[in-house]
């Protein structure tokens, strides 16, 4: 079957041309963007790619394809779009020479897939110095999943580079990562245009009846017109779709085949390089007289030999590879596996050794499992599931092939694949799974649960491997208890967990231990704050702080119920600097959450909003998740009614009516309509969090329903309130606890020794919101006994304190004391940086500190030109010219080198 060339110009995509040549006109001048090309198997997606190949005069164009069978193998596409630019590789700073070249195999170096994204960014970045740079990417549909994710990553970030990038994506498709990139859905031509389409094959005489029959079957799939015609178009009525009529036809073709010929196209569609020095050899020993079957394939149309095999389209290697049979495709596979270098290639070698396999084969199971290890060295997650997967279905013993099961769970959750995870784990249920074997189950439910939006079973899944661990492993199973009650911190659900979790640890059969937090938390829940506070503080201080390492976010929030800034900020920024160290987005995004929580409480709401900044960053280069909490904490600091209760009721309507991250909200309202003066608003709000929460949300929402009660005339809340804040802040002994308790006691008893208390207290505390609350207290109580002369210090350090750092509802309130006395509050002169974004304003600060372009734009997943241009809006906004200039800024500087 002769294939005609597709008449130039393209018939009827005019719509998607212009869209593409907006892309690469924009890439020219260094707005780079990226273009998702959508549509049927045949509808043109292949022939527009070639065309904007063509029509890029003066582009550097790299290309790369998905294959099925490569879509288990790491990097693999993504190693074909930037093998022409390693020449480039010298130049890029190590850490992402590192990356590059531990995802290719070159090293044995473990990059995440987001760490690669951003050395290949700034591969292209590099390579497209000179002359822009195109990236073509067929079959998308097909990329191995580092692959897709990597370029989803890079589509994101190439804004401020002079590089397009198109992919062509068959639908339907299963590359999620792809879908929330600008696309373009590619359709049928129009009737007029397919009938010139149709008329512009010369070779094919055709009936008027024929031809109108053809145009009606090939629904206007360009593929279809330029294939169905064979023999004058005269075949049986098909009412099949416009592809599946095309494969037919290569189907017919390669029927008519000699058997040599179809052997050796089998073989060719089994091998996704298209290498001819694995397809040659593997043909040879066969015994296949080579160049006669070389010979009859080439004249088919279908496939082209030369430096690599090409086919025709994807679907001719499809129909190839798909209609050989069984038999004939493990055929191929094994001699493929035969003629691939072990030393070189061991895992394709094992992945086409696991192709041909018709039965269990303990030695293939192995290979596969080695070649998990390589390619989870190499960051590939997902490959390490797939080699996983099939070398649990090729392992002979049921118990090794169960672990290996689990395994292929645990890592299609590295990989970020929650659901492909729990379908593998499905398979496992009802198979005999001993009792350890049924805890790690349970705790990869718990995994898979968190992963998924809107699944709240996490908890519940940890809290059943531990009850299974009890009796096998002790010191697993008091671990679990603790990931359940974390967990349920993490995704906002922890009201009610916690005396869940100690009952069920209580009633555990466990051998005598040491003390732990489990025991603590009991104690502090059974005995209360003066009982259970030195155990907790024990188990926080010990072991080198090896409790941080395995459950942070728990760490955090037991610091702050112990009333300790000092130890939840040494906490944090280990915290942040293991995030950093380890590269996990996950890690380190809470991290950087848990800062912004940090300065939020201090006062520091321009380190808390660059933190959130950057988590921001990271949470959208990398999909991931929202975290919300810290973004409740800094609304509530820095008191901006109509701002802060938009994200209020946007938190509470996608959180539902329960839990931690509820409380959160309910809290962070407590103290902004408490700083807005508005305390019967502020009441309501402090006795829902103190209603929902456990730990540390209960105890800060206490000073804030002690105020509202006392404004609101309600004694006994006032009373019973600051009854349960005395236990908790005597019990932990910290200043900042004890002032911020005597501080509330004066607002009950009215007597000033205890506003003195506060104040003294309070001085050196790094709560710089509770600082000025103190004073702000005591001045109002000052006024109203009608002592003006005493009252204005105060009143007139609270509002230094709360403007300065941008409180902005508290500062109105001593504003508007100050006023009470007779005097005029000097006004906060508006910052400059008031008029950064968040992002400028983090980028401003780490550049003051003396950060590069790079060290900027490696922390923030973005190329060192979108750096430059966010520097040139900074510099503009605040009136310089310089990085030096903004070095010299000590607003700026303050903080950031720690962030």
């Amino acid at each position: 079957m002769r294939t005609p060339a597709t008449p130039r110009p393209m018939l009827g995509r005019e719509p998607e041309l212009r869209h593409l040549d907006e892309l690469t006109g924009a890439a020219r001048d260094g707005r780079g963007g990226a273009l998702v090309l959508r549509g049927e198997a045949g509808i043109g997606k292949s022939a527009l790619l070639e065309h904007t190949e063509r029509a890029s005069a003066g582009f550097r164009v790299v290309r790369a394809s998905g294959a099925q069978l490569e879509a288990e193998l790491p990097f693999a596409a993504l190693h074909q779009l930037c093998l022409p630019l390693l020449g480039h590789l010298a130049e890029l700073p190590a850490a992402h020479r590192e990356a590059l070249s531990g995802a290719f195999g070159l090293t044995a170096v473990t990059p995440n897939v987001f760490h690669v994204g951003l050395a290949a960014l700034g591969l292209m970045a590099t390579a497209a110095r000179d002359r822009p740079l195109l990236c073509l990417v067929d079959d998308a549909q097909w990329l191995d999943a580092d692959s897709s994710r990597a370029l989803a990553f890079l589509a994101r970030r190439v804004s401020a580079e002079p590089v397009a990038i198109v992919l062509g994506v068959r639908l339907p498709h299963e590359a999620v990562e792809l879908d929330a990139l600008p696309g373009l859905v590619v359709g049928p031509l129009t009737d007029a245009h397919a009938r010139t389409l149709l008329a512009g094959q010369s070779h094919e005489v055709l009936d008027e009846q024929v031809r109108d029959r053809l145009l009606v079957e090939a629904r206007g799939n360009p593929l279809a017109l330029l294939t169905l015609p064979r023999a004058g178009g005269f075949a049986p009525p098909d009412t099949a779709s416009a592809p599946s009529r095309v494969e037919r036809s290569f189907a017919a073709t390669l029927d008519r085949l000699p058997d040599d010929a179809r052997t050796l196209l089998t073989i060719a569609g089994a091998d996704p390089t298209g290498d001819p020095a694995l397809l040659w050899p593997a043909a040879q020993a066969l015994g296949l007289e080579v160049e006669t079957a070389a010979e009859a394939a080439t004249a088919t149309g279908l496939v082209e030999f030369g430096t690599r095999v090409r086919f025709y389209h994807p679907l001719a290697r499809a129909v190839a590879y798909e209609t050989a049979g069984p038999a004939w495709r493990r055929l191929a596979h094994r001699l493929l596996a035969d003629v691939t270098d072990p030393r070189t290639d061991p895992d394709r070698r094992a992945w086409h050794g696991a192709q041909a396999a018709a039965a269990p084969d303990a030695d293939l199971a192995t290979a596969l499992e080695d070649s998990a290890s390589r390619a989870r060295a190499r960051g590939g997650a997902a490959a390490a599931a797939a080699f996983l997967e099939r070398a649990a279905e090729l392992t002979p013993d049921p118990d090794l092939r169960a672990a290996r099961t689990l395994a292929a769970v645990a890592a299609q959750l590295d990989a970020g694949a929650a659901d492909r995870a729990a379908e593998l784990l499905s398979a496992v249920d009802g198979t005999g799974l001993d009792e350890l074997r049924q805890a790690e189950a349970d705790l990869l439910r718990g995994r898979i649960a968190f992963l998924r939006v809107g699944d709240d079973n996490g908890p519940a899944h940890m809290l059943r491997a531990a009850s299974r661990l009890a009796t096998v492993d002790p010191v697993r199973s008091r671990a679990s208890y603790l990931d359940a009650l974390e967990m349920s911190l993490l995704v906002g659900r922890a009201s009610g967990m916690m005396d869940r979790v100690l009952r069920e640890a209580r009633t555990a059969s466990t051998p005598p231990r040491q003390a732990d937090v489990l025991d603590a938390l009991t104690v502090l829940a059974t005995e209360g704050h003066r009982a259970g506070v030195p155990l907790l503080r024990e188990a926080l201080d010990g072991a080198d702080g090896a409790m941080w390492t395995r459950h942070p976010a728990l760490a955090v929030v037991l610091a702050s119920e112990l009333w300790d800034p000092r130890l939840h900020a040494t906490i944090v920024e280990w915290l942040l600097k293991n995030g950093r160290a380890s590269g996990s987005p996950l890690v380190l995004r809470l991290g950087l959450a848990q800062v912004t929580s940090a300065a939020a409480l201090a006062g520091d709401l321009d380190r808390a909003t660059s933190a959130a900044a950057e988590e921001e960053a990271i949470a959208d280069a990398t999909g991931g998740p929202p975290i919300i909490y810290h973004q409740v904490q800094l609304a509530a600091m820095r008191g901006r009614r109509e701002e802060a209760l938009a994200l209020f009721e946007t938190v509470t309507a996608t959180a539902g009516s329960g839990g931690q991250l509820v409380a959160n909200v309910h809290w962070a309202s407590a103290v902004l309509h408490n700083g807005l003066a508005d305390y019967r608003t502020a009441l309501a709000e402090a006795r829902r969090a103190v209603d929902l929460d456990d730990l540390f949300i209960a105890g800060f929402s206490l000073p804030e329903l002690v105020e509202a009660a006392v404004r609101c005339g309600d004694r006994t809340a006032a009373t019973d309130a600051l009854d349960s804040l005395t236990e908790r802040t005597e019990a932990s002994g910290t200043a900042t606890g004890l002032g911020i308790a005597a501080y509330t006691r004066g607002l009950v008893t009215e007597m000033e020794e205890h506003y003195r208390e506060a104040v003294d207290l309070l001085a050196d505390s790094r709560l710089l919101p509770y600082r000025g609350r103190a004073h702000l207290l005591y001045g109002e109580w000052l006024r109203r006994e009608g002592r003006r002369r005493d009252c204005r210090p105060h009143l007139r350090y609270a509002h230094e304190l709360f403007s300065g750092a941008g409180i902005e509802a508290f500062a109105r309130r001593a504003a508007d004391e100050l006023r009470a006395t007779g005097e005029t509050a000097r006004s906060r002169s508006g910052h400059s940086r008031d008029e950064l974004t968040s992002q400028e304003l983090h980028i401003a600060r780490l550049v003051a500190t003396g950060a590069t372009s790079n060290e900027v734009a490696a922390r923030l997943y973005i190329s060192p030109r979108t750096v430059e241009a966010h520097l040139r809006n900074i510099f503009r906004k605040l009136g310089i010219s310089s990085r030096r200039q903004l070095r010299d800024r000590a607003d700026l500087v303050g903080g950031a080198a720690s962030d």
